[in-house]
């Protein structure tokens, strides 16, 4: 939706840190760099770096810690993220673009720590530096540059992660990513990869049935549970479309229901032979 974007490149510049958050298959990581690209108006990889958090990540890696060496000793080593801020403040000129795959996965306060505070649009500079865990001396102080943009990912169905942190929270801006079957360029998209008219409303008919039994599911399940569109688009130009579109059924969307209702084979059947 066109006004999604504009609302993400709105909320990146005022407050230079977002989550696109959605339903599994909704094209967040695939959204992310791309946002990247058109809020620094052009393509430049290098201007961006990627990392994907996990219940391991550790402050040492994002930040700085000591690591151990070849002969048996420790060293002070700098984390990617702050690599990435020097980097920045070495071209002011320049916007960069941090973005953290699956942010929820991770403990935030453990990752971040004190650099939590300096991720605020109105903390930023060297105005505002302040020392480490492993700063050696007081001048050795660090900040995040006015250049640097967060663009973070969280999964809404992923039941085994945590909330995000709420002194986290109230430092992003919330952009929701949904299902797009509906939308012209998916279909335009399908049918450059070979797939016909009638087989496209056959899987958004598919999908919207699923998805509706998936959101009227409030108990368990509901909106943040749907499975998005990214499912079914092809890299590579579709011969067969009927066993392209089965096997889909079969090996993705199949195990993904069964997983929601592992408790209800008889329901996911149901859905399934529906559409056979």
């Amino acid at each position: 939706d066109p006004q999604v974007i504009a609302d993400a490149i709105e909320s990146l510049s005022y407050k230079k840190n977002i989550i696109l958050q959605g339903p599994p298959g909704v094209g967040k990581t695939f959204v992310a760099k791309r946002l990247a690209y058109l809020h620094m108006e052009k393509k430049s990889p290098e201007n961006i770096e990627m990392v994907q958090f996990h219940q391991s990540y550790s402050y040492e890696e994002f930040i700085q810690g000591f690591k151990p060496e070849d002969d048996g000793g420790f060293r002070l080593k700098d984390g990617i993220f702050y690599k990435f801020c020097k980097q920045a403040q070495r071209n002011k000129d320049e916007n960069y673009y941090f973005l953290i795959d699956e942010i929820n996965r991770g403990n935030l306060s453990k990752i971040f720590g004190e650099v939590m505070m300096l991720m605020e649009n109105d903390k930023r500079g060297h105005s505002h530096a302040l020392k480490l865990a492993y700063s050696k001396n007081e001048s050795d102080k660090f900040y995040i540059p006015d250049n640097v943009y967060i663009i973070a990912t969280m999964n809404t169905a992923d039941r085994s992660l945590s909330f995000v942190d709420y002194a986290l929270r109230r430092r992003f801006s919330f952009i929701t990513l949904t299902p797009g079957f509906e939308s012209s360029s998916f279909s335009a998209f399908l049918m450059k990869k070979g797939i016909t008219k009638d087989y496209i409303e056959k899987i958004r008919a598919f999908m919207q049935d699923v998805n509706n039994e998936i959101t009227s599911d409030s108990i368990n399940l509901g909106k943040g549970f749907e499975i998005g569109h990214s499912y079914f688009t092809p890299k590579d130009e579709v011969t067969d479309e009927h066993e392209w579109f089965e096997r889909v059924v079969r090996l993705e969307i199949a195990p993904l229901l069964r997983e929601y209702w592992f408790d209800e084979e008889d329901k996911v059947d149901a859905i399934l032979n529906r559409h056979q």
